[in-house]
């Protein structure tokens, strides 16, 4: 697999969902449109937690978000769950960038890496960056839609 490849693949990906949510105003954040579980501050938080779980929770490497991200953002969680105020929308977007940066340095060169047995049958690290790479192309679609119903 191209390191090169999957890299800019998944800048793309993050560059696009980044730039999706900053079109939302401050104000509908948390709004939860009709037809949705959850708002945007939600997305925002799900795709940092979850890419961290992906890529380096299931390769057992160090988890560096608070636990509570779990409470309040991982899969099957909702905005009506939560039980203490999330972490700020500033906050959210700045880590997704650090994120960003993080796994370019932490992966580089380590693609091919294998990692444990998961759920989502990666076989290695570029096989999770792939994966998480999936997950955001779904929460851009998913963000797109609430985006048009917040208007």
């Amino acid at each position: 697999m191209r390191e090169d490849f999957v890299f800019q693949l998944f800048d793309k990906q993050q560059d696009a969902f980044l730039e999706l949510v900053k079109k939302c105003p401050e104000n509908k954040r948390i709004v939860v449109p009709e037809g949705f579980e959850t708002n945007l501050h939600w997305h925002v938080g799900h795709v940092l937690t979850v890419t961290e779980f992906h890529v380096f929770g299931l390769s057992e490497q160090p988890l560096v978000l608070p636990e509570n991200y779990q409470a309040l953002f991982a899969y099957r969680t909702r905005t009506a769950d939560w039980k203490e105020e999330p972490p700020a929308w500033d906050l959210l977007i700045a880590q997704l960038k650090e994120q960003r940066n993080l796994i370019h340095k932490s992966l580089k060169g380590k693609l091919e890496v294998p990692v444990k047995e998961n759920f989502l049958k990666a076989e290695n690290f570029g096989e999770l960056i792939v994966s998480t790479t999936a997950h955001l192309a779904t929460h851009i679609g998913v963000v797109s839609a609430m985006l048009q119903m917040l208007k």
